[in-house]
């Protein structure tokens, strides 16, 4: 779908940006790194988009067609990643790459390090105070906890790791879906909760890394069979890889793109939902890229599907992983309308409704707890994403742009 740009010299890949932009941009200031600008939908445009997501963003092709950019999307802009503990993130990454290649050294940080708990794939959390977390359950609670249900402590093995701290204390994931649920709770005095509802009661810390853990233990519970042989895989210790041992086939997991575009008509923001959203909650469209498309094509081709607008331009925000339904990429897009063409068709089959919400609807509800609340007509409240999911990002600078336009 996307041009491969891994192997290629970065100083080449800037240098080419660099002289694209000064040729269709002059005006425009060129620096280092990512440029997110948006990317005009034309069919005369000069190139496609060229990068495949990674952790730093989208190297971006530019409009064909100058004039048609907001000015306020104009200026190039990097996409500043957060230093790491001490300078320690190529440490921890190492040491990750070495745990999920070597059993030996897996085992013994399994004996060291600890557990996220999850039951049939929801997350064990507690209430300490107001606020729900995640703990960290050591390895000695482990095997104690399992000694008292008759387990043999093996069963530890069965865990996926999910990372490490900045000291690099190994952190894995077990589910103990096997084990009486009412029993670990009230030894552990926590409660396994879906993780769908988890996400409105934790903060941004736990959520990513339990998003990680439940996609990743799912994979390995649907993936225990070699689709070539039908002969049982077998998982490496780190969960990273499964192994088909009859013909040597590895299957590793993956996740599948998912454009996720919040759409404007320049004063409005379109919200949807879907009928298993909690009540009153409206998020930004989103949908599966199709074999052979370009996020372009995708975004373009969703927002006609579902609420049949037309878009006429878009931009990159960033991406997330996203643990429903089986592990997504979800890749954060804005996109225009014209103001005169912003009449809503919705597709009954694809969301449950639609509408456009204006700036003051949009900052009431993002004043408002994250959760709905039912009016004296029967209805309920705008209520918005959890505060770490991408939609709610999306959201939040679509409110700061629309307090930097001018009036």
């Amino acid at each position: 779908m996307y041009s491969e740009l891994s192997n290629t010299d970065s100083t080449v890949r800037e240098a080419s940006e660099a002289v694209f932009v000064e040729l269709h941009f002059p005006e425009l200031p060129v620096g280092k790194g990512i440029l997110k600008n948006v990317v005009q939908i034309n069919r005369q445009a000069a190139f496609p988009l060229t990068s495949c997501a990674s952790a730093c963003g989208f190297y971006k092709a530019l409009p064909a067609v100058r004039g048609s950019i907001p000015p306020a999307l104009t200026t190039p802009v990097k996409h500043h990643l957060e230093p790491s503990k001490e300078g320690k993130y190529n440490t921890n990454e190492e040491y990750l790459f070495e745990l999920k290649e070597d059993d030996g050294i897996c085992r013994q940080a399994q004996n060291s390090g600890t557990f996220y708990l999850f039951h049939n794939l929801s997350p064990f959390l507690q209430k300490v105070g107001s606020k729900y977390l995640a703990p960290q359950i050591s390895v000695a609670e482990m095997k104690s906890m399992l000694g008292k249900f008759k387990q043999n402590e093996q069963m530890i093995e069965d865990s996926v790791l999910i990372g490490c701290s900045d000291e690099c204390m190994a952190c894995f994931a077990l589910d103990l879906g096997s084990l009486e649920k009412s029993v670990i709770e009230s030894e552990l005095r926590g409660s396994f909760t879906e993780l769908r509802k988890a996400f409105f009661q934790l903060d941004g810390k736990d959520a990513p890394l339990l998003s990680s853990a439940q996609a990743l233990l799912r994979w390995h519970d649907t993936h225990q069979y070699c689709s070539k042989t039908g002969q049982p895989t077998q998982k490496n210790l780190a969960g990273s890889k499964r192994v088909c041992h009859t013909n040597g086939i590895i299957y590793y997991p993956q996740m599948s793109p998912v454009v996720i575009t919040l759409v404007s008509d320049g004063s409005r923001c379109l919200l949807a939902r879907q009928a298993s959203f909690p009540k009153g909650m409206y998020s930004a469209l989103a949908g599966f890229c199709d074999v052979g498309e370009t996020l372009e094509e995708t975004v373009r081709r969703e927002v006609a599907e579902e609420v049949g607008l037309e878009v006429e331009s878009l931009w990159y925000s960033a991406s997330q992983h996203w643990p429903f339904p089986n592990s997504s990429l979800m890749i954060a897009c804005h996109a225009m309308v014209q103001p005169q063409q912003t009449k809503i068709s919705v597709n009954k089959l694809e969301l449950e409704a639609a509408g456009w919400f204006s700036l003051e609807e949009i900052m009431e509800a993002l004043g408002r707890e994250p959760k709905p609340l039912k009016q004296e007509d029967g209805s309920f409240s705008l209520c918005l994403p959890p505060k770490w999911a991408i939609a709610h990002q999306l959201i939040q600078e679509w409110v700061k742009l629309q307090a930097s336009s001018p009036a």
